[in-house]
């Protein structure tokens, strides 16, 4: 582990935090805009999900790593960039995190708009499934790239992850929803008892992700030491950049 990170407790804290932060603001805007009849619309939910990724990075990656996402820490831990044993403890923090935003959202807005459940719409269950995982593996791959290789713009990571999300939630989100995150999903689910088609959002998005890994890893090749840290955390690709 890097010297001087924060002990396990502290990066799940940080975690859930920034799963909160992510599920209240993104599916927030997704209720907000069915209770004003429409005032954000389809392009302020896209960026509102976009916005809230890249201000936790900012906020909490050097902290936790800003994963904020089973599916990217099972791709981190599939690609050997963070320990597989940690990997229970940050969906636990991830999901606990969702959850109180969802909870929240319910208490504020009762379950108006299914408090922002994600479902399919102009595709079936296969090219639903199919989508969220190739969103995924996209996003990912970009993850990757600006979190694990110094050959990268790590100093842009928080745009660069922010914008990934924004722009495929903008083109695909009315087709899937465009989740990418198993978290996202199962909260608002729960939450909301809308259990219909929620497998394709936890399925899709961690096989996206480890296929985005194993793409990843045929475009770099062999990585040189500096290259592939033990475990991945934006904010020190950041720092390793700008000095």
């Amino acid at each position: 582990m890097t010297s001087g990170r924060p002990d396990l407790a502290r990066r799940l804290a940080a975690e859930t935090l920034g799963t909160f932060c992510l599920v209240f603001a993104g599916t927030g805007a997704v209720v907000v805009d069915g209770v004003t009849g429409g005032v954000i619309g389809h392009g302020g939910v896209a960026a509102a999900f976009g916005l809230v990724v890249a201000i936790m990075i900012f906020a909490v990656g050097h902290l936790s790593g800003a994963h904020l996402n089973p599916a990217v820490t099972a791709g981190f831990a599939a690609g050997r960039h963070f320990p597989l044993r940690e990997m229970g403890p940050y969906w636990a923090a991830q999901a606990a995190g969702a959850l109180l935003a969802s909870l929240g959202l319910r208490a504020l807005f009762g379950a108006g708009q299914g408090l922002g459940a994600t479902h399919p719409d102009h595709v079936g269950q296969l090219g639903a499934l199919v989508l969220e995982a190739g969103l995924t593996a996209v996003l990912m791959i970009v993850i990757l790239a600006v979190a694990t290789d110094t050959r990268a713009a790590g100093s842009l990571a928080a745009l660069a992850v922010g914008g990934t999300i924004a722009l495929e939630a903008l083109v695909l989100g009315p087709i899937t929803g465009a989740s990418m995150n198993p978290a996202r999903s199962l909260a608002p689910a729960l939450v909301a008892g809308d259990w219909a088609d929620l497998w394709l959002y936890l399925a899709g998005p961690i096989g996206g992700a480890l296929v985005g890994v194993g793409i990843y890893e045929a475009l770099r090749g062999k990585p040189h030491p500096a290259n592939a840290p033990a475990d991945a955390q934006l904010p020190v690709v950041i720092e390793a950049t700008a000095e």
